[in-house]
């Protein structure tokens, strides 16, 4: 099973992100564990200083800014 982490405070940005996570993962019909971490020590674990940041299967794929659908769906497709 994919783990999936969206690392933020809890900003407008952060909660795109997530939901957009979400909704790619149910139209692909893909199972994941997902959390939405707001621990700031969380994000030194991957190394991450900008927030939002998406980690994948423990791999950070994108910081500091809410990846496109396309990336999302790239990113979920090749970790599954």
């Amino acid at each position: 099973m994919l783990t999936i982490r969206i690392l933020g405070t809890g900003c407008a940005s952060c909660d795109n992100l997530h939901r957009e996570v979400i909704n790619t993962l149910a139209e692909l019909n893909i199972a994941a564990d997902v959390r939405h971490e707001r621990n700031v020590a969380e994000f030194y674990k991957y190394g991450v200083a900008a927030t939002p940041a998406l980690v994948i299967n423990g791999e950070v794929k994108a910081a500091g800014r809410v990846p496109s659908k396309r990336e999302i769906v790239e990113w979920v497709k090749a970790a599954g």
